[in-house]
């Protein structure tokens, strides 16, 4: 019984070893960073698009000396930013 004892810290190093292992092998790799850079693109360009076409509708209905285009471009541009660094902050944390 003592014999058990005496092999679990080394057991329980070992089990941590190939946890830390496999999670190194899961995030490393040319696809996943390749993965990761196109949804950070595509987390910038939606709403960057999205907020254009909504500021090229509200300039329709509103003709004025500010430009709805601009606004909600840049505002879709910010917005695309910050959820795109929640995103790579949030998996970035999980190594």
């Amino acid at each position: 019984m003592q014999k058990k004892h005496d092999d679990l810290p080394e057991i329980i190093h070992h089990k941590v070893d190939q946890h830390l292992q496999a999670d190194k092998d899961k995030r490393g790799g040319l696809f996943f960073g390749m993965g990761m850079f196109g949804a950070v693109g595509w987390a910038i360009t939606i709403p960057t698009v999205l907020g254009t076409l909504l500021g090229r509708w509200l300039d329709s209905l509103h003709q004025g000396q500010m430009s709805w285009t601009l606004t909600c471009l840049l505002g879709g541009l910010a917005s695309g930013c910050f959820a795109a660094w929640r995103w790579v902050s949030k998996e970035g944390g999980r190594k």
